[in-house]
């Protein structure tokens, strides 16, 4: 592949998903899935604690997310569904761990939970990760008491690092410890996310993966 075809990855589809590069004019559709997620979101998610906010200060989030992204920092995705009437979540690629490796972190809207979305999409940007920016680690941290958030890099073949001790302030309570989970790039190819379906295009539109290429054949895995 040549190096322009590298990425980043701006848009990612997935079976039911499809991922993008945040905008400004998804505004409205962030304010609407946040602000009805709130009771399910305050308890695990840091930036929950200062919802709601205005529409104005959406669009200037997303003006922000949209630069870092453009600068090749922290990559937020919106989570749509196919026809991007509505944002499902949302997921990020941060860049606080280290050189050659990347954290993912995820919210679904309440509406949608239970649907196995945050597992699609993370496998997604598994993927992304290791055969697009060609990474040679990603980590998921996650509250031990949040059993649906812990339970996704455990289905895509994430290791348990460790749990960190009083790493993170809860709404309310003690702060909370940290498990650390991750994926090697040694690791992928065995892995579960290794056999998900995805099509990813760079800013222009250009294909990076075509869920059609044979080449690698990938079947939808078991997890979804």
């Amino acid at each position: 592949m040549s190096d322009l075809l590298r990425g980043p990855a701006y848009r990612i589809e997935t079976d039911r998903l499809v991922l993008r590069c945040f905008d400004p004019n998804d505004a409205v559709l962030l304010k609407s899935a946040v602000d009805a997620s709130l009771g399910e979101l305050l308890p695990w998610i840091p930036w929950a604690r200062d919802e709601p906010t205005s529409l104005d200060a959406k669009i200037e989030l997303l003006r922000v997310h949209r630069g870092r992204f453009d600068l090749g920092q922290d990559q937020a995705y919106g989570v749509f569904d196919p026809g991007e009437t509505e944002v499902l979540g949302g997921i990020g690629f941060h860049d606080r761990v280290g050189e050659g490796a990347r954290e993912i972190g995820y919210w679904i809207a309440s509406k949608h939970a239970g649907r196995g979305l945050a597992t699609e999409a993370t496998a997604a940007l598994v993927r992304v990760g290791f055969e697009i920016a060609r990474l040679d680690r990603i980590e998921i941290h996650c509250d031990p008491a949040n059993l649906g958030s812990v339970a996704i890099p455990r289905k895509l073949g994430f290791r348990h690092d460790g749990t960190l001790r009083a790493r993170h302030m809860r709404r309310r309570g003690p702060p909370a410890d940290s498990m650390i989970f991750s994926l090697l790039a040694d690791e992928y190819a065995d892995s579960p996310a290794a056999r998900a379906r995805v099509g990813a295009f760079d800013a222009v539109g250009r294909t990076l993966l075509d869920p059609a290429d044979e080449r690698s054949p990938r079947r939808r895995s078991a997890f979804f």
